[in-house]
């Protein structure tokens, strides 16, 4: 045993930032981005508190926290919050101002990097079609498939809407994060009620993966690109599938978008 090193200041807090999911939509890089600002200390691992670990209780959770001072926000991620029916209620107790951030992106691709991640961990899986229809000739989709039951964003929406108002809430697109994550992360700061730190001048784009890497941290000075398993190569689909399951997903989109006052243009 080494002896105890200097106390570290600052308290272990709840966290008063949540980011819900949405997964494959995009959460890790909306965590390693946002924890670059000096006002926000963030867990790095997800530690499934409201879904798989609720019955260890708040002080468990809290214990897992990052010291913060009196200015920071304590922030947490764990994307399979957003699909759990208990999550709303779950956080509501803990407190009913916590703020809410849902990465969200287009249904039919966050189902294929899906199947991708899984297809890379199990071989041996059904195809991405036999999954995702219970009927392909009569377009009947298997919506018991968690990776396309997790892009019905307008159902899920409904539990949370039951305990916090949508101004608590925010959307941030996955698509705009690789396209503009300054712009994209610029909003999630002014959600947080935070300066805007965090800004063009952070990020470069690695042509490699396909998407955004923040330029050196301050502490390490090298470049922090997100792990080896982001930006892999989809599989593979029919166009046809596809073009089914935009069908499929339209009505749930428009209704996505009329709730949220945001057109996320995925049609």
């Amino acid at each position: 045993g080494s002896p105890p090193g200097p106390a570290r200041p600052g308290t272990k807090r709840l966290p008063q930032a949540i980011v819900v999911g949405v997964k494959k939509g995009g959460t890790r890089a909306v965590l390693e981005f946002i924890r670059v600002h000096p006002d926000v200390r963030a867990l790095g691992t997800e530690p499934h508190f409201f879904d798989r670990n609720y019955d260890r209780g708040l002080e468990w959770y809290r214990s897992l926290m990052p010291r913060t001072l009196d200015s920071q926000i304590t922030v947490e991620k764990t994307p399979s919050y957003f699909v759990t029916k208990e999550a709303p209620r779950r956080i509501f107790n803990m407190s009913r101002d916590t703020k809410l951030i849902v990465v969200v992106r287009n249904p039919v691709t966050r189902a294929i990097s899906d199947y991708t991640q899984t297809l890379s961990k199990k071989p041996d899986i059904p195809t991405f079609e036999g999954l995702s229809f219970r009927n392909r000739s009569l377009g009947l989709v298997d919506t018991s498939w968690n990776a396309i039951r997790i892009g019905m964003y307008a159902v899920h929406l409904e539990s949370w809407l039951q305990y916090f108002p949508l101004s608590q809430i925010h959307f941030v697109s996955g698509e705009k994060l690789i396209t503009d994550p300054a712009g994209e992360m610029g909003k999630v700061q002014d959600f947080l009620g935070i300066k805007r730190v965090i800004t063009d001048k952070h990020f470069y784009f690695n042509k490699t993966k396909g998407f955004p890497c923040l330029k050196k941290s301050e502490s390490s000075g090298l470049p922090r690109c997100l792990g080896k398993s982001k930006g892999r190569t989809h599989v593979q689909i029919d166009p046809e599938v596809i073009e089914q399951l935009r069908d499929f997903y339209r009505p749930y989109n428009i209704k996505f978008y009329e709730t949220v006052g945001q057109d996320f243009r995925w049609e």
